[in-house]
C-alpha cells in the first residue's frame, strides 16, 4: 500500500470537513437570528417540525450542526422534547442533501465543480477581508463551499492512488464480506457508524463512501447502502457527545435522535434486500441504470453512486413518514430512560448555560436570558420569603425563615458570577451590534438581580436583630409594610413579564407608573413615620428598623425599573 496516498486521503477527508465546518458556519452567520426565528417559532406541529429541520438542514448543509442546535434549543428552553424531534426527523431527510449534491457537482463527468475551485475561492477570500458583516459571511460560505470540493477532489485523487481495485488483501475482505450475506451487511453497518464517530461527519463519511463506489474501487451498491445505515446511526454520537454536559431536557432530544435512527436502521435490516431491490428497480428507469450487476454487464460508477444517493433519500423519507406516527412513544421512552432529579432547589441551579454545548452568540444570550429570568423569580422568592419573616412570631419559623433568605442569597451570588461569566466569554466572540446591546443589558439587569438579593439579606438581618433585642412592630407598621411588600410585588410581575420579552418589544409605560407608586408610597410612609416618632408612638429601635425596611422597598424598586430599562434598551447609554 502507498502510505503517503493514505495520508493523502486522510489530508483531504480533513479539508472537507473544515470546508464543510466553514461554509456551515457562514451561512448560520448569514441567515443570522432568522434561523433562530424559524426553529424557534415551531409549535406542536410536528409536521411543521419536520419540514423546518428539512429545511435548516439542507441550507446548513450539516445535520450534526442542526442537530447540535437543537439541543442547545432545548437545552435553554426554547423546544420541547416533543417539537425537537419533529426537527430531527427533519434533519434526517436534509442531510441526504449533501449526497445528491457531491454527486451532481462533485462526481457528474458533465460538470464537476473540481473545475471551478479556485475561481470560487479567488472571489470568497478577499470578502473575508471587508468589514461589512453580510459580505464577510458570504466570502467564509464560498470559501467553505471551494474547501469542501477542493477535499472532495483529493478523496477522488488519493482513492485513484490507493489502487484498492487490484489490491488482493482489500478485494479478499470485500469477497468475504459478501459470502457472509446478512451478517457482513450488519458488519458494513458497524462499520459506516465507527467510520461516522470518528470523522465526526455523516457529511464527510457519505462523500468517503461515494469515492469508494468509484471505478477505482468499484464498491457494491449494497456493500454501501449498509455503510450508510451505519452512518445513520453514527451521526447521532455529534449530538449525545453535546448533551453529556447539557441538562436533562438536552439529554432527552439527543437520545431521541439515537432512538430514532436505531430503530429506522432495525427496520430497515429486516427488509434490506427487498428494499435495495426496489431502488435498483427505479433506477433501472433512470439514465444512469441499475446498481446491480445484470449479466455479465457491470454497473456504472454514476449508477451506484446516485442508487446510493436515491437509497439515502428514500430511506430517510420512509422512515420519517412510518415513525411520525410514534413521537410520543419516543418521548415518554426517552423520558423513561433519562428521569429528571427530584431536588427541591433544582429550579435555583443553572439549568441553560454553562453546559458546554456548542452554540451561536445568538443562542447563548437566549441561554443567559433563560437563567436571569430563573433568577428574577429567586430574588421575588425572597421577597415573599422576608414579608412573611416581617409578620412571624414564632421564633422556630423566624430561623427557619432568616436560614432560607441566607441560602437563596448565596446562589444568587454564585448564579449571578457564572451568568456574568458566561456573558462575558459571548461577548468576547464576534456578535452583531444588537447582539452586543442585548448582552449589555443582560449584564446590567443580572448585576441590578444581585443587589437585590443583598438588599433581601440586609432586611432579613434587621428583622433577626429586632427578634433578638424583642422589638415588636405595631399593627400600624406592619399593615403599612405589608401594603407596600404587595405594591413592590406587582413591581415584581411587570419586570418579570417585560424580562421574559424578545428584545425591542419591551414597553416601560407600567413599570413607569408603577415605580411612581412606590416613590409616593415611600414618602407617605416617611411622612407618617416622622410624625409617629415625632408623636412617641412607637420606640426608637422599632422606629429605625421601620425606616430601613421601607427605604430598603424604595431601592428594590429603584432596581425593578433599572432591569426593565436595561432589558428595553434604554439604561444603554
Amino acid at each position: 500500500m502507498d502510505y503517503s496516498q493514505l495520508f493523502t486521503l486522510i489530508g483531504a477527508l480533513g479539508l472537507f470537513i473544515y470546508g464543510m465546518m466553514v461554509m456551515s458556519d457562514g451561512i448560520q452567520k448569514l441567515a443570522g437570528t432568522r434561523m433562530r426565528s424559524i426553529l424557534g417559532s415551531i409549535t406542536s406541529n410536528r409536521f411543521k417540525g419536520i419540514f423546518t429541520g428539512f429545511f435548516t438542514t439542507t441550507l446548513i448543509q450539516s445535520s450534526s450542526a442542526t442537530t447540535v442546535m437543537i439541543v442547545s434549543f432545548v437545552n435553554a428552553g426554547l423546544l420541547t422534547l416533543r417539537q425537537a424531534i419533529g426537527v430531527i426527523m427533519g434533519a434526517n431527510i436534509g442531510t441526504t442533501m449533501t449526497a445528491w449534491l457531491l454527486v451532481i457537482f462533485g462526481f457528474s463527468a458533465k460538470f464537476s465543480l473540481g473545475s471551478y475551485i479556485y475561481p470560487i475561492l479567488a472571489v470568497g477570500v478577499p470578502l473575508l477581508f471587508v468589514n461589512r458583516g453580510n459580505l464577510k459571511n458570504l466570502g467564509e460560505f464560498l470559501v467553505g463551499f471551494g474547501l469542501l470540493f477542493l477535499g472532495l477532489e483529493g478523496m477522488k485523487s488519493a482513492v485513484v492512488g490507493l489502487d484498492l481495485g487490484s489490491n488482493p488483501h482489500f478485494l479478499e475482505m470485500i469477497l468475504f464480506l459478501k459470502n457472509q450475506e446478512f451478517i457482513g451487511i450488519i458488519l458494513l453497518v458497524l462499520v459506516g457508524t465507527l467510520l461516522t464517530i470518528i470523522v465526526q461527519s455523516s457529511s464527510a463519511a457519505m462523500a468517503l463512501t461515494l469515492t469508494l463506489c468509484g471505478g477505482a474501487v468499484g464498491l457494491p451498491f449494497e456493500m454501501a447502502a449498509a455503510i450508510v445505515l451505519g452512518e445513520n446511526i453514527g451521526t447521532t454520537i455529534t449530538a449525545n457527545l453535546a448533551a453529556l454536559v447539557g441538562n436533562v431536557h438536552a439529554k432527552r432530544a439527543a437520545r431521541a435522535h439515537f432512538i430514532f435512527n436505531v430503530f429506522g436502521v432495525v427496520w430497515m435490516l429486516l427488509l434490506f434486500y427487498p428494499f435495495t431491490s426496489f431502488i435498483g428497480f427505479l433506477m433501472s428507469k433512470t439514465q444512469w441504470g441499475s446498481p446491480f450487476t445484470i449479466g455479465d454487464v457491470l454497473p456504472g460508477e454514476a449508477a451506484v453512486q446516485y442508487s446510493l444517493s436515491a437509497f439515502h433519500t428514500v430511506f430517510n423519507i420512509i422512515n420519517t413518514l412510518v415513525l411520525v406516527w410514534f413521537v410520543k412513544f419516543i418521548e415518554s421512552l426517552v423520558v423513561r430512560f433519562t428521569p429528571s432529579k427530584n431536588d427541591e432547589d433544582e429550579v435555583f441551579k443553572l439549568e441553560y448555560i454553562g453546559s458546554g454545548i456548542v452554540s451561536t452568540p445568538e443562542i447563548s444570550v437566549l441561554e443567559a436570558k433563560k437563567e436571569i429570568v430563573k433568577f428574577g423569580l429567586l430574588t421575588k422568592k425572597m421577597h415573599s420569603k422576608v414579608k412573611k419573616l416581617v409578620n412571624v412570631t414564632d421564633k422556630k419559623e423566624q430561623k427557619k425563615l432568616h436560614q432560607k433568605i441566607e441560602y437563596y442569597e448565596g446562589i444568587t451570588d454564585n448564579i449571578h458570577q457564572e451568568i456574568i461569566n458566561f456573558l462575558a466569554k459571548v461577548g468576547n466572540k464576534e456578535v452583531t451590534e444588537n447582539t452586543s446591546e442585548q448582552i449589555r443589558g443582560l449584564l446590567g439587569a443580572c448585576n441590578e438581580l444581585e443587589s437585590l438579593g443583598d438588599i433581601y439579606f440586609n432586611m432579613a438581618k434587621q428583622l433577626d436583630k429586632k427578634a433578638k433585642d424583642k422589638v415588636w412592630f405595631d399593627q400600624k407598621q406592619r399593615d403599612n409594610l405589608n401594603g407596600y411588600f404587595d405594591q413592590i410585588g406587582e413591581a415584581y410581575d411587570e419586570m418579570l413579564s417585560n424580562l421574559d420579552k424578545t428584545h425591542g418589544s419591551v414597553n416601560l409605560n407600567e413599570a413607569q407608573k408603577l415605580e411612581e407608586a412606590i416613590d409616593e408610597t415611600r414618602n407617605r410612609l416617611r411622612k407618617k413615620h416622622l410624625m409617629s416618632i415625632e408623636k412617641q408612638e412607637y420606640n426608637y429601635k422599632s422606629g429605625l428598623i421601620y425606616n430601613n425596611l421601607f427605604s430598603g422597598l424604595e431601592k428594590v424598586g429603584d432596581y425593578l425599573i433599572s432591569i426593565s430599562e436595561y432589558v428595553s434598551g434604554e439604561n444603554l447609554n
